[in-house]
Formats: structure tokens, C-alpha cells, sequence
């Protein structure tokens, strides 16, 4: 059964007339998209600091947004966690993620420190994982005058930028730079194949469809091989072993919901540490969608909570 909550939601969006994300332009998505918020997520808590800075990377300045908890004081050395934005590679921001971020960084007590990657059409394959790569190395190198623990950071993100958080930590093993201590991947985009059965099943009807999918896909690895790529698939490395601890978290009306499962047994089977759970009655894109979606806010405590325990 689809939770109540989640349905009064695709029903009203259906009422209203909102257009799919794949019959607009990826400017007028991305307006969509950051006025959504007010009505789905929460309202912003307050947090010790926030500040965005600019920081350099492979194409450019990447934007940061800098979180520390509430309650933090100064010259507290924090746990830290870099968290990348959903979206498809192509909307999102540092203000739709704005409230997800600062409530992570106050129930599990750490820094946060939010990537504003490029995004597609105007920058294609491997661009986004170039600049999160970039900016979390950045958060490592820089970890003494930001005041957190090198030793204590984790990586993460919803949609997209779980797909993210799990390249940026297969990068990380491959050159040898450092080992986050987890990698919160929330319903990640694991495999650019769209073969999974969820991805017939879930096709139409749960907010994020297949013709969206094909969407941001088309926009952010518009050629075959992109697809084909480990930074692409992260399912396709070759190699998974000695990745960071992982809690993999899916929504059973999603059609990404089976190939991050996938994700989840592959990490295990190559004996990486990895909690897998799926929210059966949810949809795609649930977790900062606290203000409308009770379960939202569980999910939330329960990242909160894995963080604590990994930090």
C-alpha cells in the first residue's frame, strides 16, 4: 500500500495541474524545484553557523554551503559529513537541501558541509563527480582551520548525489586519499541501465518516472559509454571491496528502489559494512519532505542516528 500521506501528495499534484519534470526546460525545472520546498519541507532550524564560501575545483569554483550544529561552539573539532544534493545532475541546490542539511547536522551533533557540484546539460559526464570529488578532498585537506576531524568524515546524498557519495567513495579507495568513515547513500541512482524490474513496475505514477529518469540521463550522460562508466554505474566497478560502511536507504514506489537493494548486496558480498532499508510505502524523493510525510522525519532521525554511531 502507498502511504496516505504520499498519495494525497501525487493526487494534489495531479489536481494542480503541475507539469512533470521531463516536459520542461532544465531552467524552469529547476525553479520548480526550489519553490517546491515550502510547501514539502520543513521549516529551516536554526544551527550554530552558516556560511557559503567558494572553493577551487576541476571547472571552476565549486560552492559550499559550511553547517555547524547547534549548540557547537567555535572551536569545537567536529565529525563532518559532506552531502551531496538530488536532483538528476541537472536541478537542486544548496537551498532545496538547505533544511535536510541543517537538521543533519544538529541530530547528529557534526559539520556539514553541502556541495553545489555543476550541473547538466551545460556540464555533462563526469563533471558532477569531478567537482564532489574535488570538494571533498577539499574538506579533508582543509580539516584543521575548519575545525573538524579528518579521521571522522562521512560522505552522503539523496538520488543524484547518493549516486554521487558512492563515486566519490570508489574514487577515494582508487587514488589512495583517505576513507570516510560512512557513505549515506538515499536511494542512490546505482545503475544507469534502467533495467531493474522497479524501473517497469514504478515506471509511472510515484512522482519520479521513468520518462524522468530518461530526463536527467539524457542531459547528464547523454552517450552510451557514461552510462557504461563506473562513474556512472557505480554498480559497474570492478572492485568493491574496502569501501566505507554504507546505510543504504530506498522507497518501495520508486523506480531506482531495486538497484539500490542491488547496491546494498553488492557492498556486502564484497564485505563492506552495509545497513539496507527500504520505506515500503514511500516514493521517490521522500526524505526532506518532512512538513507533509511523517515517515520523512523518521528516515531523517535514522540517518542522524547511523551518523552518530559511525562518527
Amino acid at each position: 500500500m502507498l502511504d496516505p500521506q504520499a498519495k494525497a501528495l501525487i493526487d494534489l499534484i495531479a489536481e494542480k495541474g503541475i507539469p512533470p519534470t521531463h516536459t520542461l526546460s532544465p531552467k524552469d525545472a529547476r525553479d520548480y524545484y526550489v519553490q517546491r520546498r515550502f510547501f514539502s519541507q520543513p521549516d529551516a532550524p536554526e544551527v550554530a553557523e552558516s556560511k557559503d564560501v567558494q572553493i577551487p575545483g576541476p571547472g571552476g569554483d565549486i560552492p559550499l554551503r559550511c553547517y555547524r550544529p547547534i549548540g557547537s561552539k567555535t572551536g569545537d573539532v567536529l565529525p563532518a559529513l559532506v552531502y551531496y544534493h538530488g536532483g538528476g545532475h541537472v536541478i537542486g541546490d544548496l537551498d532545496t537541501h538547505d533544511t535536510l542539511c541543517r537538521t543533519l547536522a544538529n541530530l547528529a551533533q557534526c559539520a556539514v558541509f553541502a556541495v553545489h557540484y555543476r550541473l547538466a546539460p551545460e556540464h555533462i559526464f563526469p563533471a558532477a563527480s569531478d567537482d564532489c570529488v574535488a570538494a571533498t578532498k577539499w574538506v579533508h585537506d582543509n580539516a584543521a582551520s575548519l575545525k573538524i576531524d579528518p579521521k571522522r568524515i562521512a560522505v552522503g546524498g539523496d538520488s543524484a548525489g547518493g549516486h554521487l557519495a558512492a563515486v566519490v567513495s570508489l574514487t577515494l579507495k582508487q587514488d589512495k586519499s583517505f576513507k570516510p568513515v560512512l557513505q549515506l547513500l538515499i536511494y542512490p541512482v546505482a545503475n544507469a541501465a534502467e533495467v531493474s524490474a522497479s524501473m517497469i513496475s514504478n515506471a509511472q505514477g510515484y512522482l519520479l518516472t521513468r520518462d524522468s529518469m530518461d530526463y536527467f540521463y539524457g542531459h547528464y550522460m547523454p552517450e552510451t559509454w557514461m552510462r557504461e562508466d563506473w562513474r556512472g554505474s557505480p554498480m559497474l566497478a570492478t572492485d568493491h571491496t574496502d569501501l566505507p560502511a554504507a546505510l543504504v536507504i530506498t522507497a518501495g514506489y520508486d523506480p531506482l528502489r531495486d538497484e539500490g537493494r542491488a547496491y546494498a548486496d553488492k557492498l556486502s558480498a564484497s564485505g563492506v559494512p552495509t545497513q539496507y532499508i527500504c520505506f515500503e510505502r514511500q516514493i521517490h524523493g521522500f526524505v526532506p519532505m518532512g512538513r507533509i510525510l511523517r515517515e520523512a522525519n523518521t528516515a531523517v532521525k535514522l540517518c542522524a542516528e547511523v551518523l552518530r554511531d559511525a562518527f
